[in-house]
């Protein structure tokens, strides 16, 4: 047995390589991902770190767990006003679209690649669902956001898509091992599974809030470990019964985020942290599990594969997908180049290993590969395909200020950012004369990055952003004042 402190070391300082090795995924334009992965190949038993791991079953208990967090702080950190319009189009992306290149591939692999129909079917599903946060981090590093609604159904997407890959893969597994029984049988399972997971997710996410306003814990440091425990439950108690407790989790962190909640800040933040720290760890496993030496005899059939889904499966999904979704030729073309893959894949690809799947060894080394080709091309040059697509478009900061506002059971305050129209009739006027009603309280003005006290004799201008402190009912009088239009004079003709 290995002593515990050395353990303790030795995971320290795979968190630390990776943290600092992160800060260079910035400066060349890759995912964060793939340094995590290069650190855990690098400290891997046949690289210079030597640390011997062969556990499946291991790595992919790490994964389900870790991946349950990411898509429960993923959930909470989506605004439903954003998504909500695109709500059609993000669950035909996450359900269609992940069919219909799961579908493609399988074709693929089996007509050319040797495979059979089922052996393709599996490699299609585990390769299906796409990792938009790594999209995002690169395009943050490169200063680039994308144009329109892009951003919000591609978060929508990648929140959504990782529960139809993972019914996918269990059915095709359950297929290979029972050849006997029909692809017909799946499409109930796959229903169940849906229907399950959102009622699921959607009772826990309203008891989570409920929970949380009423329970009146006396230290607030439980508070985040209740949170925690809630997560564990929604998963666990969703998978028990059939359901899909992916989509559970989701669900429950996107109706919890869009409603007040007492220590709401510092509860989504530490689900922020907790999410870096499974991703990190995850792509840690999953990089010590592989062997490099094994990945370059599917070199060929990695990039034949690579190469068909990004240009073809994926392209091909997409446009079927949202065919009549009003969006132009260029925005389905970055939707389709945005497909990037991240871990999801490779825990998906621990499955049929677990399960004894013939020549799951082989499937294993062939999506690695893929992700690892996936995250090289297309995540080095979505900034670039951004701006060939004139899709592209500044990135918003969002501005960090010195204070904030954490509700409790005696205080559901609100502190916002509001921004002045342009044409508000507010412009010119002295804070006094704003006509507030009583509990607001303008704590801090943004005028061009400068912040400052305002004092009633501040007078607002075009362009300020006001920090302001109430209850939301009363914030939504005050966004109504602002929102008030200046009125000018219509010019009449004179006969």
């Amino acid at each position: 047995m290995i002593p515990i402190e050395y353990l303790l070391t030795a995971a320290a300082v795979l968190l630390l390589a990776s943290i600092t090795a992160s800060r260079a995924s910035g400066r060349l334009g890759v995912p964060a991902l793939l340094i995590f992965l290069l650190v855990g190949m690098v400290a891997g038993s046949e690289g210079p770190g030597g640390i011997h791991f062969d556990d499946p079953y291991l790595a992919q208990f790490l994964g389900v767990v870790a991946l349950s967090f990411i898509l429960f702080a993923g959930g909470l950190e989506t605004n439903w006003k954003s998504v909500r319009p695109l709500l059609r189009k993000g669950a035909a992306l996450s359900t269609i679209g992940v069919l219909a290149t799961a579908l493609l591939v399988g074709w693929f692999s089996a007509a050319l690649l040797g495979f059979t129909l089922y052996e393709g079917l599996l490699l299609g599903a585990i390769i299906s669902s796409t990792d938009a946060a790594a999209v995002f981090s690169v395009l943050r590093s490169q200063k680039v956001s994308l144009s329109g609604n892009l951003k919000p159904l591609l978060e929508l997407e990648s929140g959504s898509n990782d529960p139809m890959a993972v019914m996918l893969t269990t059915g095709f597994i359950g297929l290979l091992l029972n050849p006997g029984d029909s692809i017909l049988g799946m499409i109930p399972m796959i229903i169940r599974q849906m229907v399950l997971g959102a009622a699921v997710g959607y009772v826990m996410g309203k008891g989570m809030v409920l929970l949380l306003n009423n329970i009146r814990l006396e230290y607030s440091g439980l508070y985040p470990v209740l949170s925690l425990s809630l997560v564990m439950l929604t998963y666990g108690t969703t998978a028990a019964i059939g359901g899909n407790g992916f989509l559970a989790v989701y669900i429950s962190g996107l109706i919890m985020g869009n409603q007040n909640f007492i220590h709401k800040t510092s509860l989504k933040r530490f689900h922020d942290g907790l999410a870096w720290l499974m991703q990190i760890s995850m792509f840690l496993t999953l990089g010590l599990l592989v062997f490099p030496s094994q990945l370059v005899y599917v070199i060929e059939t990695g990039l034949l594969v690579s190469v068909f889904l990004m240009f073809v499966a994926r392209p091909a999904g997409v446009f079927l997908t949202l065919v009549r979704s009003g969006m132009n030729f260029r925005e389905k073309t970055m939707v389709s180049w945005v497909g990037l893959r991240g871990a999801v894949p490779i825990i998906l690809a621990t499955f049929p290993l677990l399960a004894g799947v013939p020549r799951a060894d082989l499937i294993f080394n062939i999506v690695f590969f893929i992700v690892l080709t996936s995250a090289l091309l297309q995540g080095t040059t979505i900034p670039v395909v951004a701006r060939w697509l004139r899709v592209d478009a500044p990135l918003t900061e969002k501005a960090r200020y010195p204070l904030e506002c954490e509700p409790t059971e005696s205080m559901r305050c609100n502190l916002v950012e509001i921004e002045i129209p342009d044409d508000s009739i507010v412009i010119g006027k002295q804070v006094v004369d704003l006509g507030f009603p009583e509990g607001v309280l303008i704590v801090l003005v943004n005028r061009a990055g400068e912040m400052f006290i305002p004092g009633g004799n501040t007078v607002v201008t075009r362009g300020d952003k006001l920090l302001v402190l109430s209850d939301e009912s009363i914030l939504q009088v005050v966004r109504g004042i602002l929102e008030k239009k200046e009125v000018k004079p219509s010019r009449q003709k004179h006969e």
